[in-house]
């Protein structure tokens, strides 16, 4: 057998043997996992990948069983549960977190992030493990960051070619005080619901309009009740896996472990998978019966301008934060 065969079965040996050891000390256990978006939307697909791995690496002993789609009830209710120890795993936007730890709502500032790659080294980096660390006092546990993507808004009305078209949208809105503020900086009307409901007011036409990433618009069905999606990428959502720590604080090392190295290491692949569907994304929903468009450059840079006076007023409260963000970006664009 040639010497690199030999070398790679002992390496797969050793893993096995290391991972058989684990699974001595593990008990059977089985955990909740709530999101809010549906079976095939990539948050899903990462949630899937979570799960199997950490099915794998305890010998089948932790089970993680899936509720995707908003199942369990809204990102609040979830939250709630988690602290409770009624749910063990929640994914949801980083942002909505500000409603435990104030800090929290840097991640929902418009226009922060130029790019993907400079979300993921401020998240991994000492910043969004410090928020995350931040959480335990709240009774959760942050175990990693995935992706949701950069957000684009829809209506029902009619398309958006330059800001001013946006004023007097009813507009759906996470409900948190920054994304009110921003909507009522456009002139439109912000209302603020759940995401379980957003669909219903969408069809009911209780609201006009809504914003999220592309991937979020086609896996939800959006395009069957908004005619116009306008690409302005005007925010950047990270997800934070979290976990209820009354749960956490119940398991062994190795148990911690195996969950923590298994959110990292799907949030890898879920990024990468929401990354690759979302070039596709855009052709379906033009399929689907949506017309895109793109505000041009001087319209961005108008929307942008618009946004400034929200994200100094919100970012008053939490300034350490804000500082310690530009000074992470200042070096990534360096």
């Amino acid at each position: 057998m040639p010497r690199f065969h030999r070398r790679a079965l002992l390496a797969l040996s050793l893993m096995a043997a290391v991972f058989g050891a684990q699974a001595q000390d593990i008990k059977e256990r089985s955990f909740k996992l709530a999101l809010q978006n549906p079976k095939g939307h990539p948050l899903a697909t990462g949630a899937e990948k979570f799960a199997e791995l950490v099915a794998a690496r305890s010998g089948g002993k932790l089970k993680v069983n899936l509720f995707p789609g908003g199942t369990l009830g809204s990102d609040a209710a979830s939250v709630s549960a988690l602290q409770g120890g009624t749910i063990e795993i929640v994914v949801l936007n980083s942002g909505i977190l500000a409603s435990q730890v104030k800090d929290f709502e840097v991640f929902d500032f418009p226009f922060m992030f130029a790019n993907a790659q400079e979300a993921d080294a401020v998240v991994d980096g000492p910043l969004g493990q410090k928020l995350h660390a931040r959480l335990a006092d709240k009774g959760i546990v942050g175990l990693a960051y995935w992706e949701l993507g950069f957000r684009s808004l829809t209506n029902s009305k009619r398309p958006v070619n330059k800001v001013e078209d946006i004023a007097g949208l009813k507009l759906r809105v996470i409900p948190n005080a920054i994304n009110i503020d921003w909507v009522k900086a456009l002139d439109a009307n912000p209302t603020p619901l759940a995401f379980p409901e957003l669909y219903a007011a969408l069809e009911q036409k209780a609201v006009d309009g809504q914003e999220n990433p592309v991937s979020v618009i086609l896996a939800n069905k959006f395009a069957e009740v908004q005619k116009y999606l306008t690409l302005t990428n005007h925010q950047y959502n990270p997800q934070s896996v979290i976990f209820s720590k009354k749960v956490w604080d119940s398991l062994g090392a190795p148990e911690r472990k195996i969950l923590q190295d298994a959110a990292v290491e799907a949030g890898r692949y879920q990024r990468q998978v929401s990354r690759e569907a979302s070039a596709g994304t855009i052709e379906q929903l033009k399929k689907a019966g949506m017309q895109v468009s793109e505000l041009p450059p001087a319209e961005m840079a108008k929307l942008r301008e618009r946004m400034k006076p929200v994200i100094e007023k919100h970012g008053a409260a939490i300034a350490a934060t804000v500082a310690e963000l530009q000074a992470e970006l200042a070096k990534l664009r360096k």
